[in-house]
Parts: C-alpha cells; structure tokens; sequence
C-alpha cells in the first residue's frame, strides 16, 4: 500500500521546510536532514520527515571523459598549488555545489605511481638494526626535490595566506585533503622547519616541548577560528610516512574520512609519542632508536621487497 504523505516528486520535494541537521559523514559524503513535508490529513498540517542525502559513487565508466573539451566537469576552482601539487574543486553543472575535489600530482614520478596504484598490504617488524641496515639508506636517497613542495610552504614561497600559526619551529595550515569547509572533516598539517627530523625514528627526548607547542596551537587555533574545544582533535604521526619531511596530522575527531591513515600500526597518537619521549634516558640511544616497529606495508611500496627478505631472514635465524 503506498503512502500517502510520502514525497515522490520534484515539486513535492520543493515542500520541505528544513529543521536541523541531524548527521553528517565526510566519509559517504552524506546529510540527514530533520525537516516536514505538508500534510492537510493531519491535525497540524505537516508531518516529520528524515531526509538522507548522499553523493553517489563516481564511475570508473566515467574515468576516460571526466575531463577535455567535453568533459563531465563543467567548471574548476583552484584551491592551492605548491611545487608538483595542485589542488582543485570542481562543478558537474554550472548552477551546482562543488561535487568534487581534485587533486593532481604532475610531474608524477614511479614512486607517486606506485604510492597510488591499489596494493597488497603486509605487516612487518623494523628492528633497529632493519632500520640502520635498509631503511635509514632508503630514506636518506631520496632526492630534496621530492619535498621541494614542503621547502615551498615553509619559505613563504606557496601557501602563505593559508597559514594559521608561524614560528621558527613549524607552521600549521589546513592540509590539502580538507575542503577548508566541512568542520567535521577539519585536517590541518603541522610542518616542523628542523629538515633533520625525517620521521618518528629521529625524535628525542629534547624534541618533547617542540611536539607540546604542536598540540598547544593546534588547540588554541582550532578554538579561536573553530570554536572546537578541548578533546576536539586527533593528533597523530604516520611511520611509514608519505614523505620524509617530519610531520603531524592534526583532525576533527569525529572525522572518519582518513581511516586508512589513522590505521593502527601506521599511526602513533602524539600523545603517546610524547609519552614515550618523556622515558627517554638524558644520555644514550633514545627509545625510538632502541624500539622494533611494525606497521603494514604495500606491495608497492619502495621498501617492500627488502622488508619481507628481511623479515623472512630473521624469522630463519
């Protein structure tokens, strides 16, 4: 038996008187309405509706024609643009919200192919000496031109007018993945200037007050620009990172849209890190030069091969 009071119409659709919203989620791209559609049948004339809407799935049908002369995207905003990074909102439709952000890699390297290609993904244990003997020389070969875009923010050369807080030890900016809009998808990125800090490995104890200056502006700024209060924000370092400039990721709590990245294994809560820290000796090796990793690795990854013959070779031992 159909519903009466049910809208399956545009025009009927047009009647929605909006109340508040319920939800949102930046992982489906999704809004629960709370609102009332008319209904002269009942004794107040209107009737309690909960209206869910969600972006649908973009096509890999589509893949060939999103862009081009006659292209699917009807018009494009440029976000910002550093080095070999530039991203873009787009408009499927002129009189439309922006549908979809872009983000492109160009000139794109083998590794930013591989990085993006879909991968196996395996776990495995670094070791210290794994660390001295394949990662470290792994790391320490990367050309600067791969973070050149991170010497460009850090410069002043790009990003400038986006930066929330400056000083000789970091700044901190939106990262590029948020839309700069959403609140409950909130990403900032805070970059140290110390190009000697790569990644976790090379923290110390004398590195505590710098990651507590981190949290103490990360919070004040979010509270000041936001209005986000205490408990509001996941602070956390990725091991492996995506490059080899230290860095923390700073996100609305609520925000699921990054799961893969906040992954346990790769992602170490700040305030763990700091805790850690703290237990460092005042001389000697610190605890991240002493401790044995484990993370999940792709299959595409540069590191990938040496770490399983590793793995393997020590489990044979």
């Amino acid at each position: 038996m159909s519903n009466p009071a049910a809208p399956t119409s545009l025009l009927a659709l047009e009647q929605f008187t909006f109340e508040r919203i319920l939800d949102e989620d930046p992982l489906t791209h999704s809004l629960i309405l709370l609102g009332t559609f008319p209904n002269p049948q009942v004794s107040d004339g209107v009737v309690k509706a909960v209206v869910r809407i969600e972006k649908t799935a973009l096509s890999p049908d589509d893949g060939s024609r999103y862009f081009g002369s006659n292209g699917v995207v009807r018009k494009v905003e440029v976000e910002g643009s550093t080095d070999i990074y530039t991203w873009l909102f787009g408009w499927l439709g002129e009189d439309r919200e922006r549908d979809i952000k872009i983000n492109i890699i160009c000139p794109a390297t083998d590794v930013h192919i591989r990085k993006y290609t879909k991968q196996e993904q395996v776990m495995v244990n670094e070791t210290p000496a794994i660390y001295e003997q394949h990662v470290k020389p792994y790391i320490l070969a990367f050309p600067p031109s791969r973070t050149q875009w991170v010497e460009n923010i850090l410069t002043g050369i790009s990003e400038k007018s986006k930066i929330l807080y400056s000083s000789s030890e970091f700044l901190l900016l939106p990262d590029m993945k948020w839309d700069s809009k959403t609140l409950s998808s909130l990403y900032l990125i805070a970059l140290v200037q110390d190009r000697n800090i790569r990644s976790l490995r090379d923290l110390r104890r004398h590195h505590v007050d710098l990651l507590k200056t981190i949290q103490r502006e990360a919070h004040r700024a979010v509270r000041e620009k936001w209005g986000l209060g205490t408990g509001s924000l996941r602070m956390y370092v990725h091991y492996q990172p995506s490059y080899y400039h230290f860095h923390v990721h700073i996100v609305n709590v609520n925000y699921q849209g990054n799961i893969l990245g906040m992954s346990i294994g790769q992602a170490h809560l700040l305030d763990d890190v700091i805790s850690l820290l703290e237990l460092d000796p005042e001389t000697g090796p610190g605890i991240f030069e002493r401790m044995t990793l484990t993370y999940g690795l792709g299959d595409q990854h540069g590191l990938y091969q040496v770490m399983v013959e590793a793995n393997k070779a020590a489990v044979a031992a």
